[in-house]
């Protein structure tokens, strides 16, 4: 399994990036929506990406094609191998909903906020409360940047009480808050 390219990002076509890695090897690379503008900005420069390598077709008709998604990091990629997981939702339907920020989706499925999901690209209502459903309570490593900051002005006593709240059940956010 590929599990990270290294190369000079050559082109950025819609949702596809074509990494040159040298000697001759150039991957062309699905990207998610929320990573293009980030990309935009280093065309000509190396890049770092996280992949999943993955076939897409169909295999009773024998029409498998290797593809290969690229994401910034590590947690990325963590997080789209968990959202995929949502029954309804493959890669590719993964990488054009996912308009925004890993971690500002992430608070919005453990807000359980049906309609910050709708508002993404690929998502209805039905897909929305399908994904929070399976994954509400699975997004602790991918806490957004406001309930990591709040957790990092508490004391040991604070944190402790963080802890225990999530333990009987409350989400991470409201918790720190």
């Amino acid at each position: 399994m590929i599990a990270k390219i290294v190369g000079r990002l050559e082109r950025l076509d819609g949702a596809k990036a074509l990494i040159d890695t040298g000697a001759g090897l150039w991957y062309e690379v699905l990207v998610p929506a929320y990573s293009l503008d980030w990309l935009g900005r280093r065309v000509g420069q190396e890049v770092v990406l996280h992949t999943i390598h993955y076939l897409e077709g169909d295999p009773a008709r024998g029409n498998l094609v290797p593809r290969l998604v690229g994401l910034p990091g590590e947690d990325d990629r963590r997080f789209i191998e968990l959202f995929t997981s949502v029954k309804g939702i493959g890669i590719r339907k993964a990488l054009r909903a996912l308009a925004l920020p890993i971690a500002d989706v992430a608070a919005a499925i453990a807000a359980e906020d049906a309609d910050a999901l709708t508002a993404l690209p690929e998502v209805g209502k039905r897909t929305a409360q399908q994904i929070i459903a399976e994954l509400h309570d699975r997004l602790d490593d991918f806490a957004a940047p406001a309930t990591v900051a709040a957790e990092s002005r508490l004391n040991d006593a604070g944190l402790q009480a963080v802890s225990v709240l999530i333990q009987l059940g409350e989400k991470r956010a409201d918790a720190a808050a």
